[in-house]
């Protein structure tokens, strides 16, 4: 009987449009879920889900982007495994997800390679484009020592750099609108159609910044290898974050300082270039080291262990980012400048070179979904117009 119910369910999720085995999992649990509604509290998938009585394909890889893997539904659930029906709803929203970046992934291609083959691609792509720029430095006798110690703009002038890092950031830029772009055309007539309105950007903004359903519901934090709450996995997101931001705006207040003031690189410390990356170097180094703590002894039920290469990969490079930058800035002064400062911006080249098939992804799907929740929630339940 119980399993005639279970297929019952999935034949339905399929029938309304669902195309894989992950989607129609995802839209049998959602059933159980609906009809139980323990977790309504938790997070912004619950009261989202409370608005449907079917799960189509748009509605599940909305639900799956919404959800922040915090494990809290599944350790509160009285029918999750070993219980015959099986409900982990974390587990089955990661697996949806990781479905999302393939999909929407431009070109689609490149997607699943690096779902498939995260970790070994980010290290070889870091190391293989850092090993050009050693060749390069070598070519020219400037890869140990010699006049350039301490200038790294006389090994590789600013427009150089630009000419490197422009075509991959604008390629990285590219691939994720028109990925977001498609993902947000498939969703919006799944939340309501409306149109979205400027509260409705403050409100997913607020959600995005301050992590907000990274807390269990409750703001006590995550569950991550046991039943026991812990605020590690927000603390080690929000370290990861702010710390990318602030690396990021450095660079950006580099760009203003250069163009718009004529101020050339190196800045010398106090400069605030120099002190926005220092601060999230390191921010971003105890973030990334938590993340991958977190994940060795992350429960196995709660996420897509076919995911985690994919996982470290973008652990990696983030890590190796920060690590490798605020050990250039420490030996800049040293012989060992131009072999760090190929390696450092290896790695960053290949960070953003894979940022729209990764992990960073999910940051960008999630806030599209978020996005399109702060649509939904202000309209009126269509299940409440039905009973009226």
């Amino acid at each position: 009987m119980l399993e005639s119910l279970i297929q019952d369910a999935r034949q339905l999720a399929v029938g309304h449009g669902v195309v894989s085995p992950a989607v129609a999992e995802v839209a049998r649990q959602m059933q159980i879920c609906n009809a139980c509604r323990y977790c309504e509290g938790f997070c912004a998938v619950f009261p989202a889900m409370t608005r449907r009585l079917e799960f189509g394909a748009a509605d599940v890889h909305y639900l799956a982007n919404l959800c922040h893997n915090c494990g809290a539904c599944l350790h509160a659930c009285q029918y999750a495994p070993p219980h015959e029906f099986a409900v982990n709803v974390p587990q089955a929203m990661a697996q949806v997800r990781g479905e999302t970046y393939v999909a929407y992934a431009w070109p689609a291609a490149l997607g699943k390679l690096y779902q498939r083959n995260g970790l070994t691609l980010s290290l070889a792509l870091a190391a293989g484009l850092a090993l050009f720029l050693l060749l390069a430095l070598a070519i020219n006798g400037n890869l140990w020592g010699g006049p350039v110690v301490g200038d790294f703009s006389k090994l590789f002038p600013h427009n150089l750099l630009v000419l490197m890092f422009a075509p991959v950031f604008l390629w990285a830029v590219l691939a994720l609108g028109l990925g977001v772009t498609r993902f947000l055309r498939d969703m919006s007539p799944a939340t309501s159609g409306q149109a979205i309105a400027g509260g409705d950007l403050l409100q997913a903004t607020h959600d995005v910044l301050v992590l907000k359903y990274l807390d269990g519901g409750h703001g006590e934090g995550c569950n991550n290898e046991d039943d026991a709450f812990t605020l590690s996995r927000s603390r080690a997101h929000h370290l990861t974050f702010y710390g990318f931001m602030l690396c990021f705006a450095a660079t950006s207040v580099a760009t203003v300082y250069h163009y718009a003031f004529g101020w050339h690189a190196p800045y010398d410390w106090p400069s605030l270039p120099k002190l926005l990356g220092v601060v999230g170097g390191v921010s971003l180094l105890l973030g990334t080291t938590g993340l991958f703590r977190l994940r060795q002894r992350r429960h196995p039920l709660h996420g897509d262990a076919a995911q985690k290469p994919m996982d470290y990969g973008f652990i990696a490079l983030l890590f190796l980012t920060s690590a490798t930058g605020l050990v250039l800035w420490l030996a800049r002064g040293t012989p060992a400048l131009a072999l760090l400062l190929a390696l450092h911006l290896g790695v960053v080249m290949a960070l953003f070179a894979t940022l729209p098939y990764g992990k960073f992804a999910h940051g960008v799907f999630r806030t599209a979904s978020l996005l399109r929740y702060a649509v939904e929630k202000r309209q009126p339940s269509s299940l409440a117009l039905e009973d009226e």
